[in-house]
């Protein structure tokens, strides 16, 4: 795994040949912040993939600067570079983020009416689903794919006495809803649906804009995290606070554990949510 960043102190004659450097295990971009000319970029990423090539390594954590640079970062997705963006970890966290909202916003736990929008469902949100169900009781599952959920709204009545409702009833099923986990709804597909004016949407995969003029609520696109882990906080100080702590960690992470062990870890490291940023401000 390598870390990309901008140089500290910008150099003519490396500015000028685009010239990459490699130390340790951080690729320095002959670029600062400003930096926004789509040709040189479209160089750096070449020459960036050609350097993770011969260090056969796919895996990397950009610099926030450099997490900026929307064009650089969708060159390095063409060339298949698995690029730590922290939303993986942020579907892992959905219910801290929601005990998080309650705490800020001053919400009982049951007042809570909470809809879940999903059409393909992984394995850490159905076990999320689970724990949503038994934390708030009765809650709406929204999707597209009504035949796919169906099996899993009679397994949960059937082995955990829960219930859910799988919906898609574009008028009614969020008119209600305070809190909505937007699992993989695009905007377009949200739009679609008449919102609660004053809800508050979590979204765990993208950044969704509401165009509905009557929405009033916080539409959450991101969030940041502490955690205690002695050998990954070394590695955060060490980079003077230039990367996100929600990408260090999640690049840390065996995606292939098993949920519960995924959690366990997290406890034990005393992972938390800081901070969750919406569209115009944050909680």
């Amino acid at each position: 795994m390598y870390y990309i960043q901008e140089v500290d102190k910008p150099n003519w004659f490396f500015r000028m040949l685009n010239i990459v450097k490699l130390e340790g295990n951080k690729i320095i971009l002959p670029i600062t912040e400003e930096e926004n000319d789509e040709k040189k970029l479209e160089k750096l990423a070449l020459k960036t993939n050609k350097a993770l090539k011969n260090a056969n390594s796919k895996k990397v954590i950009l610099s926030k600067a450099i997490n900026k640079k929307s064009q650089f970062v969708n060159y390095l997705y063409t060339y298949n570079i698995d690029v730590v963006d922290g939303m993986w970890l942020f579907e892992l966290l959905s219910l801290d983020s929601i005990k998080y909202i309650l705490s800020k916003k001053n919400i009982k736990k049951q007042d809570v009416k909470l809809s879940i929008l999903v059409n393909d469902l992984s394995d850490i949100m159905l076990e999320n689903i689970k724990i949503f169900a038994k934390e708030y009781r009765n809650i709406n599952i929204v999707t597209n794919h009504m035949e796919k959920f169906k099996k899993i709204e009679e397994d949960f009545i059937e082995n955990d006495g829960i219930s859910i409702t799988i919906t898609n009833n574009r008028k009614k099923s969020l008119i209600r809803s305070n809190i909505i986990v937007n699992v993989d709804f695009p905007t377009e597909l949200i739009n679609k649906y008449k919102i609660n004016d004053q809800a508050i949407i979590i979204n765990l995969k993208q950044n969704v804009k509401i165009t509905q003029k009557r929405f009033n609520g916080i539409n959450i696109k991101d969030y940041e995290i502490d955690f205690v882990n002695n050998n990954l906080n070394i590695e955060y100080d060490y980079e003077e606070h230039k990367y996100f702590k929600k990408q260090i960690y999640e690049a840390n992470l065996y995606r292939k554990q098993p949920y519960k062990e995924l959690i366990c870890k997290m406890k034990k490291d005393k992972v938390k949510i800081t901070k969750l940023i919406a569209q115009n401000s944050y909680l």
